[in-house]
């Protein structure tokens, strides 16, 4: 028969490793905040671990160097976009410029820092080269029933068209330096898309 000691160890492991990930979870968020907030080389440790209300060591000791953080921190911002981004048919051109404009509002700004950074730090490249990739992907998903039947170069082309056309860099011309509403700039977007989707915006 198990003592009482034995029958309390699971429980208490359970609750040290709930809360060694939200200690991580708390890191993680406050680099991010951090990133956001300043230029990126001017991120310390000592303030990532202020804000998250640990010391600098628990903050070594759990994620390593500072660019091993950020590389930790892209990584979740990436898993956190390809979630908010997941949610489209096939086809649905309507859905998918929504969702599109709706991530765009919530993070374009942002992303068009990071992109601006992306060469000062590897981990900002190793996120920017997977945003990258994953926006072909959500392209090639969203719009598949558009592609498919082409011969090869031209489906080739024709998702490099659709891929420019719902870029973070098209909605800021059209968002920010066009000055148009979210409403305005997602009737604009379709409006790009129709002659490859055959919808009528």
């Amino acid at each position: 028969m198990k003592s009482a000691e034995e029958a309390r160890r699971p429980y208490r492991m359970e609750a040290r490793a709930r809360a060694a990930a939200a200690t991580a979870e708390a890191i993680l968020d406050a680099v991010t905040e951090l990133f956001w907030e300043q230029p990126s080389d001017q991120v310390r440790l000592d303030q990532v671990a202020a804000r998250s209300g640990v010391t600098v060591q628990t903050v070594i000791r759990r994620f390593g160097t500072k660019e091993q953080l950020f590389a930790a921190a892209a990584q979740r911002q990436t898993e956190l976009v390809m979630e908010a981004r997941s949610h489209v048919v096939p086809g649905d051109v309507r859905g998918a410029v929504a969702n599109l404009v709706e991530h765009y509002e919530l993070m374009g700004d942002r992303v068009l820092r990071m992109l601006a950074e992306e060469g000062r730090i590897p981990a900002l490249k190793v996120l920017a080269d997977g945003g990258r990739r994953l926006h072909r992907e959500w392209c090639q998903h969203a719009f598949a029933p558009f592609l498919a039947g082409e011969p090869a170069a031209a489906r080739k082309r024709r998702l490099a068209q659709l891929v420019a056309i719902c870029d973070v860099q098209t909605w800021k011309l059209l968002r920010r330096d066009g000055g148009l509403s979210r409403q305005q700039t997602e009737r604009a977007l379709a409006e790009m898309l129709a002659p490859f989707t055959k919808e009528v915006p």
